[in-house]
């Protein structure tokens, strides 16, 4: 068996008292017996059985995933990270997948792609849609492929997180963490898992729209500084369509019947004027981000000739 004494198990929690104990029990079977569990208020019991099982256990000062994330990696004691739900749909004898590439240097983030094992019944068909939604957005404009951004099963170095610019309260948290390590170049690995479904008794807290369309605000406003051509090219794109709809609205009216709309052609072009300096204000934005980044590169290059 590995030694994991420099691990330490992330286990952020609500109301998980029907699984929390065999999750626990399943990591110090696997020979990691630092568990942290950060609780968010539970109702249930789950600070008490968390604790019977051995676990070390904090209530989290705030509310939401992320939250609990953030002021727990104040309390970690290991340079390696290990982070897990609590609700039974992760296997605690696959967490080898997942820290092998952080321990043998391969990668300082990695992140368990549940799609390469999905257990019948894991996950409905409006969330898989929803995944796919988020994976591809993300693509698009960060142009990595981490293939399950949203996954709650992940490992990564303590120093690689403490670069990283973690806001997020909800369910979000993970969406930051993968748009964080491509923004800073992390070398992130993604490795296969498999996803169970809930056991019985134990109830999601995840809620679809609403946390979908919090997952949607953060990929987008995230990349208001990953790329921002995208964020302002595509505000302007759907301003210059707009102002070219109308504005040939306003031609046809006027060539075929003789109308003139002078407050629709003004709309018009105001809104391609908008349009094209957003786009504009795109370009710029994304020529300086660009030449941030190659500064960073070099300073990163020159600490380590140091």
């Amino acid at each position: 068996m590995p030694d994991y004494e420099d691990v330490c198990v992330l286990i952020p929690t609500l109301d998980e008292a029907a699984t929390i104990g065999d999750v626990v029990d399943g990591l110090e079977a696997e020979g990691l017996e630092n568990v942290l569990v950060v609780d968010g208020h539970s109702t249930d019991g789950t600070q008490d059985v968390a604790a019977d099982h051995g676990a070390r256990v904090i209530e989290q000062s705030g509310e939401g995933k992320g939250q609990a994330v953030r002021e727990a990696l104040e309390y970690v004691d290991a340079p390696f990270v290990l982070m897990l739900d609590g609700d039974g749909t992760y296997r605690p004898d696959e967490a080898h997948r997942l820290l092998e590439p952080l321990l043998d240097g391969q990668a300082e983030h990695v992140i368990g792609d549940r799609f390469a094992n999905m257990e019948p019944g894991a996950m409905t068909r409006f969330n898989k849609i929803g995944n796919r939604l988020f994976n591809g957005i993300f693509r698009r404009i960060h142009g990595e492929d981490f293939a399950d951004i949203l996954s709650g099963y992940r490992a990564f170095t303590l120093e690689s997180v403490e670069k990283l610019y973690l806001g997020a309260e909800g369910f979000g948290i993970e969406t930051e963490m993968a748009v964080e390590c491509a923004k800073h170049d992390v070398p992130t690995a993604v490795v296969p898992i498999t996803y169970g479904a809930r056991p019985e008794g134990s109830d999601t807290n995840l809620r679809p729209i609403a946390d979908g369309g919090r997952i949607l605000y953060t990929l987008y406003s995230l990349a208001k500084t990953s790329n921002p051509l995208f964020y302002y090219g595509s505000v302007g794109a759907v301003s210059l369509f707009v102002g070219l709809l109308l504005g040939a609205y306003v031609g046809y009216e006027w060539f075929v019947s003789g109308v003139s709309h002078e407050v629709i052609a003004r709309f018009a072009t105001l809104a391609l004027l908008f349009g094209g300096m957003l786009v504009l204000f795109g370009f710029l934005s994304d020529l300086m981000v660009t030449l941030h980044r190659e500064q960073l590169r070099r300073i990163d290059r020159l600490d380590e000739k140091r």
